[in-house]
């Protein structure tokens, strides 16, 4: 938004410039520079361009409908990383863990250690056990198995979590949010320094969550038991549970 006030006023300035002076010079640059100017927008935008394309695009999709079997192991793997996370927020052991979704996030799992494990808790347990070669990085969860671990995700640049009052969240709430997003993933952070349990989505994070709670959002964003179901539903049913700031309660 500073970006497009900053181009907003040049463009004021330039009118105001042209009309009111008498310089021709000057007008014949203007004149001239605006085109150049409407063709540099969409490379200037082109994260913000390509981030409300592909919401749009996922807007229309519809969640697949699956069989029963796959149903109890979603569930099976949701409850896993639940119980994970519980344990791993006791002991203040930092993870970052993503389910995918739609989006396919191959180009990710292939940074990473490739695995193709069941989801257990003890597994999660192992991996970001602290200073286990794995530990450092990103597990990545596709159809209830762990397709790889140690994964390099993107960095998110949107400024969200710098102004967080304080300022504990470092790479790992920062990579969250960079994959939440170019993609529809879920990520699920728990802090090494605090041990408190935080969910990204769209470019918003939920902090400070308590076991029960997370896995009521995560089964309310897979919805195993609700045959179709629209990826952004639990965004329309709870329209002001993620925010871009910090949540207070």
């Amino acid at each position: 938004m500073a970006l497009l006030r900053g181009m907003i006023l040049l463009v004021v300035a330039l009118i105001l410039l042209t009309s009111l002076v008498e310089l021709p010079a000057f007008s014949w640059f203007a004149r001239n520079s605006l085109p150049a100017l409407l063709l540099a927008l969409p490379v200037i935008f082109a994260p913000e361009i390509r981030r409300t394309l592909e919401r749009l695009g996922r807007a229309g999709t519809i969640w697949p409908a699956s069989v029963k079997s796959a149903d109890a192991a979603l569930e099976q793997t949701i409850h896993a990383v639940v119980t994970a996370t519980a344990r791993l927020s006791a002991r203040q052991h930092g993870a970052l863990i993503i389910l995918q979704r739609l989006d396919n996030l191959d180009e990710f799992a292939q940074s990473g250690v490739q695995m193709n494990a069941r989801v257990t808790p003890e597994l999660l347990l192992q991996i970001f056990y602290p200073n286990t070669p794995l530990h450092d990085g990103a597990v990545i969860i596709v159809n209830s198995k762990i397709s790889a671990a140690a994964c390099v995700l993107p960095l998110s640049a949107s400024g969200i979590l710098n102004r967080t009052p304080e300022r504990q969240m470092g790479l790992r709430h920062r990579a969250a949010l960079g994959i939440s997003e170019t993609s529809d993933a879920i990520a699920v952070v728990v802090s090494e320094e605090t041990g408190a349990i935080s969910i990204a989505h769209s470019g918003r994070v939920l902090r400070r969550l308590n076991p029960e709670r997370l896995e009521n959002i995560l089964m309310a964003f897979f919805h195993p038991k609700g045959g179709l179901n629209k990826p952004n539903l639990l965004e329309r049913l709870l329209p002001g549970l993620f925010h871009r700031k910090e949540d207070k309660s």
